[in-house]
């Protein structure tokens, strides 16, 4: 039952999801045809196969005049938990992005990889080569857990490389285990036509699957980089003596929202109980098991397990995943967080090896204009063999390093025209940005191309007002779902419709707090003058040592004193 008072119909996704035949429906039948695009229930089914239907928008109208369908085309997402890749999978990646993409590839904000533009023909042949490097895209999208996320930086103690091996354990325990996916693209055998997989087949998640998309992530108090109190379940690991002891567990956290619908909103996970090492995979299960029963599955907008938790309360939420746990519900210890790393540069690993930390602007792996990005990135990886991290910021960690290599990887990335991470300025190398507009269909405003010429604007401005030194995050979205969290950075810009913007400010580099609207449907040209105006005051009016965003709180809003 819903957490929400009134029952109401279940919303049509949930039937598209029943009489799926556990996520089959005719997608195998629809590869066979000339069509380059998928029927509505089928756009459902695949994004639980790792992928979405989308278009160009910059040429939609152009040929809606001319009375042409949609320029159609994929979004492919691998799932890879805690960012992980070996260099023969990230050589192979880099070769399928010429091979069936648009000659890019993109760090997610989830340490995953996205490749654009895939076209259906070629969608087969695209997911086949992506599982035969051994990762996959099953899960990567779509009303189940995604990718599990584990900071990033290789350093070498038990404390990592424990959380990396929780995340591995926690995304197998909660992948899919329908046959569907390697039926349909790996050839797999096929099931008789007209039978279904037994109702056994999904003994987490069931025929319907979850209400909606369903977040994971470890972290330290020292390394809150993956965003715990975005999540949906985060695990905070407790450590003594240089070993991790038991974790706090978080539950209910999630950022999207709809513009002028006060029932949707961000919301901050919360701490639930703390668990045993040997506990994290039963805890997770129950997590998403009361999501399962309880989240809505009437309207998406409010399907989140962060709705839950805001209807309940913590201790009717407490009471009801006791139920769900197989050992006794122990109460958190609220370790404090406090940092939110970014691992850019020269790093020691404690190893005697090392690794280099590399600014990725939103994400986006390219060679465009003088700037060989992706071209470095081969050479290096093609030379050093370097295992390959993505990071919760987009950005890109070479591990494993040999002391004597920094040298010849700056060298290799300033032949190619790629700054420095010390040469960034403090607010590009904390920002975010998601694709949004030409190919994400629910943008309502640019993002990913809009944000750089934005932080380059402000960057000078900040350097004017004496304040590069100071580390300000800003993150921006092309519509309110916050995809790069945006409700938590010190600026959030948060596309309204056009060229216009919510401008939000508040929140705080380790993500505890949520932000709140300085001005809504502010124009492009005008963020910038509206920023400078808010940091000007700043650097007037800060106490010693106050963050940006504590000034904003204390001076902008009368909810600063709570």
């Amino acid at each position: 039952m819903s957490a929400d008072s009134v029952a109401e119909k279940p919303s049509p996704v949930e039937a598209i999801k029943e009489n799926s035949r556990y996520l089959r429906g005719i997608i195998a039948a629809d590869l066979t045809t000339d069509s380059d695009h998928f029927g509505e229930a089928e756009k459902t089914l695949i994004k639980f196969h790792g992928f979405y239907q989308q278009d160009d928008r910059d040429v939609r109208k152009d040929r809606n005049r001319a009375g042409e369908e949609k320029a159609y085309n994929f979004m492919v997402r691998c799932k890879i938990p805690g960012g992980r890749v070996t260099a023969d999978q990230y050589l192979a990646v880099d070769r399928l992005a010429d091979l069936y993409a648009n000659g890019t590839l993109r760090v997610t904000s989830r340490q995953g990889f996205q490749f654009h533009g895939v076209l259906k023909s070629d969608l087969k042949a695209t997911l086949r080569a992506i599982n035969d490097c051994l990762l996959t895209t099953l899960g990567a999208c779509g009303d189940v857990n995604r990718n599990v996320m584990a900071p990033a930086a290789p350093f070498a103690n038990a404390i990592y490389r424990e959380m990396q091996r929780q995340a591995d354990v926690v995304a197998a325990h909660l992948a899919p285990r329908t046959g569907a996916y390697h039926e349909i693209w790996l050839d797999g055998e096929a099931l008789p036509t007209g039978a279904t997989e037994p109702d056994g087949i999904e003994p987490i998640y069931g025929k319907v699957y979850l209400p909606r998309k369903f977040k994971a992530a470890f972290a330290t108090p020292d390394d809150n980089s993956t965003d715990i109190y975005a999540q949906d379940l985060s695990f905070v690991a407790d450590v003594t003596d240089g070993a991790i002891v038991g974790y706090d567990l978080y539950a209910g956290g999630g950022m999207g929202m709809t513009h002028g619908n006060a029932l949707t909103f961000p919301f901050l996970a919360q701490a639930i109980c703390y668990v045993q090492p040997d506990q994290v995979v039963a805890a997770a299960e129950a997590t998403i098991k009361l999501f399962r029963d309880h989240g809505n599955r009437s309207d998406r907008k409010r399907a989140r397990l962060k709705y839950v938790l805001a209807a309940w309360g913590i201790d009717k939420f407490r009471e009801t995943f006791r139920s769900y746990l197989p050992f006794a519900l122990v109460l958190p210890k609220n370790l404090p967080i406090k940092e939110f790393p970014l691992h850019l540069g020269w790093n020691a690993q404690g190893d005697g090896r090392y690794f280099y930390g590399i600014h990725i602007q939103n994400g986006r792996v390219k060679d465009a204009d003088g700037f060989r990005l992706r071209s470095a990135l081969r050479m290096i990886v093609e030379r050093f063999r370097p295992e390959v991290r993505l990071t919760p910021m987009q950005d890109v960690i070479l591990a494993h390093l040999p002391a004597d290599a920094r040298p010849t990887i700056e060298a290799i990335l300033a032949e190619h025209g790629v700054s420095l991470p010390g040469a960034l300025p403090m607010i590009q190398q904390h920002s975010m940005a998601c694709p949004a507009i030409p190919t994400c269909g629910l943008a309502l405003a640019e993002a990913e191309r809009a944000l750089p010429g934005l932080t380059q604007h402000l960057s000078t401005e900040i350097d004017k007002l004496g304040l590069s030194s100071e580390k300000i995050g800003i993150r921006m979205t092309g519509c309110p779902n916050g995809c790069v969290r945006p409700y938590q950075s010190d600026i959030g810009i948060v596309g309204r419709s056009g060229d216009k913007y919510t401008l939000f400010v508040g929140g705080d580099l380790i993500g505890s707090r949520l932000s709140f609207v300085l001005k809504d449907l502010v124009p492009y040209a005008e963020i910038v003058p509206t920023l400078t105006h808010v940091l000007t005051q700043y650097r007037d009016g800060r106490t010693v040592g106050e963050s940006f965003s504590d000034y904003c709180c204390r001076t902008l809003t009368p909810a600063a004193a709570h």
